[in-house]
């Protein structure tokens, strides 16, 4: 089954805190995805951040059971039923979710703060919701990060083929490659024949060299171009290359470039434009968000 939201972890949540006694937050988490019956590969599924997404959602639910002072913190990672917690189960709520919630005080002042009553109206609309705050952080940042790729795809592919020669070289750079810009800079496009744009250093010392080829292409490039920069790169005897362009490399290609004796790497259009994002290159910081937890081992005492 799939991974269920955050929200529809609370009720049995609470219904395992109901024996009054204190549990571990990792035994609650186990319990759960015991109840829920996933799968192992559901238990360690990752969110973009890293962190566990079924342990993230059960953080959540217990962050809001506990903000309505149905559940209580004991001590270092420990959660125990408070008596409203067990007043709410006496109900026998077929459902506790946020909108449930906010008939408890101390949880319309953690979710709204002074405006707690205006805006209990507009929450209301939200009950459907699967993701935990973080997720939908991580989910939006993904949105503008692709929108952001293709946006910078398709000013690349309107550049002029000098100035994307300077992109690459600038990319390359930035990654790493090619020692200082000037070096990178007098490096490539020495090369103007045999299929081979440029050779760059693969480390400032320049103790191995790469070759470039960098086009901006406009349909799918096919095996055959594959084949015959790996023929440029036998007659120069070299053993390592990269091909960039601003389309997409067909199936067929990417399986003859994995199979040839040579390292080879192809860098389609997206990936270019996720490599420019990664390395700072054609783009500027706008905002910069810092999402922080509280340190467990500090209140360690």
């Amino acid at each position: 089954m799939s991974i269920p939201g955050f929200q529809s972890l609370m009720l049995p949540l609470l219904k395992i805190l109901r024996d009054g006694q204190e549990h571990a937050f990792g035994e609650l988490v186990e319990v759960l995805s015991q109840e829920f019956h996933l799968e192992e590969s559901e238990k360690k599924e990752l969110l973009p951040s890293g962190s566990l997404k079924f342990r993230n959602r059960v953080a959540w639910a217990r962050t809001y059971l506990t903000k309505a002072r149905l559940i209580e913190s004991v001590g270092r990672g420990r959660l125990r039923i408070t008596q409203r917690g067990t007043e709410v189960l006496a109900e026998n709520p077929p459902l506790i979710d946020r909108k449930y919630l906010e008939r408890f005080p101390e949880y319309l002042e953690f979710r709204y703060g002074a405006l707690a009553l205006e805006s209990a109206d507009h929450e209301g609309r939200m009950e459907a919701t699967v993701e935990t705050p973080e997720e939908t952080l991580d989910l939006t940042y993904q949105s503008i990060r692709r929108e952001l790729a293709q946006d910078l795809l398709e000013r690349v592919k309107s550049c002029s083929p000098a100035f994307f020669e300077r992109l690459v070289v600038d990319l390359l750079v930035a990654m790493g490659y090619g020692g200082s810009r000037r070096d990178a800079g007098q490096a490539i496009g020495r090369s103007g024949d045999g299929g081979i744009d440029g050779i760059i250093k693969e480390d400032k010392l320049g103790l191995d060299v790469i070759y470039v080829q960098a086009k901006r292409w406009e349909g799918t490039v096919g095996r055959p171009v594959v084949q015959a920069f790996t023929g440029s790169l036998e007659g120069e005897r070299a053993s390592k290359g990269v091909m960039i362009t601003t389309s997409q490399f067909s199936t067929e290609a990417r399986d003859y470039a994995k199979k040839v004796g040579k390292k080879i790497v192809l860098i389609d259009g997206e990936q270019l434009a996720e490599l420019m994002i990664d390395h700072n290159v054609g783009v500027t910081e706008v905002s910069r968000y810092v999402v922080k937890r509280v340190d467990l081992d500090y209140f360690d005492e």
